[in-house]
């Protein structure tokens, strides 16, 4: 068991460097904070290098660490390395898998219920929408361009452990949408048109992809040529929309053959 007490320590420096993507990128390690958390990615198959904790935290869990991945830290360095207001003491450095440091293909054979983001910015949209997604027994969710990196601390934060349970995936939506629908998957594309269709209309499904565009332009108007249709949820009240995480959770709730 190793212990760091000085924030100017070489490795609480390159551990810091995980908050940013460069850092992510350069290292193909991430860094995941809070009890939860670190539970969650011990029990996953995630590759953990090591888990830093200050010996407050170590002392309040009720897991086992083996002690050759265990550093014990000083409060100063749990706040440095803490992307939170207050910081919650213990902390998991964590490999990116290979697949996921790239753009992936179309998996062969699709097979469930798959969310696609474009170009979704909030973190804490991105992590409603996986937990959701998780909920609701989807296959996987397709980070497609423009969306926050899923290892971005607060997006990896913001999924509260879902990410661990449902398959996450970096991918061309343009080349994800041609694939599903070439092996006769609907793609229902997200619109406020009065083209589009009520997604009450549309029969439940175990099988489709569901595309949720950007928090205020919506989905890229190439996008939404190559759908299977276009969904809009009726507003009955004076809202003029709604949050694309409330949105996804209606729609993917109502579309799933659960």
């Amino acid at each position: 068991m190793e212990t760091i007490l000085s924030t100017q320590n070489n490795r609480v420096k390159e551990w810091e460097k995980l908050k940013t993507k460069k850092g992510r990128k350069k290292t193909g390690l991430y860094l995941i904070e809070g009890r939860h958390l670190v539970t969650e990615v011990l029990q996953s198959d995630a590759i953990t290098d090591y888990i830093v904790s200050t010996q407050e935290e170590l002392d309040a869990i009720s897991f086992d660490i083996s002690e050759d991945k265990l550093v014990i830290v000083s409060d100063k360095v749990a706040d440095r390395l803490s992307d939170t207001v207050t910081a919650q003491g213990i902390f998991a450095v964590v490999q990116i898998p290979n697949k996921q440091r790239q753009i992936q293909d179309p998996i062969p054979d699709e097979k469930g219920s798959w969310l696609f983001l474009d170009n979704i910015q909030d973190p804490g949209n991105i992590g409603t929408m996986v937990r959701t997604a998780d909920a609701a027994d989807f296959a996987g969710v397709v980070f497609g361009k423009g969306t926050a990196d899923v290892f971005n601390p607060k997006v990896q934060r913001a999924m509260q452990g879902s990410q661990f349970h449902i398959r996450l995936v970096l991918g061309n939506l343009d080349e994800w949408t041609q694939s599903f629908k070439q092996a006769k998957i609907p793609v229902y594309g997200t619109e406020l048109n009065p083209q589009a269709k009520n997604y009450q209309t549309i029969e439940k499904a175990d099988d489709f992809a569901l595309i949720m565009g950007n928090e205020g332009n919506g989905m890229s108007p190439e996008l939404l040529t190559q759908t299977t249709a276009n969904l809009y949820i009726p507003i009955k009240g004076k809202a003029e929309s709604l949050n694309v995480a409330v949105a996804a959770g209606v729609l993917m709730f109502s579309l799933k053959d659960i």
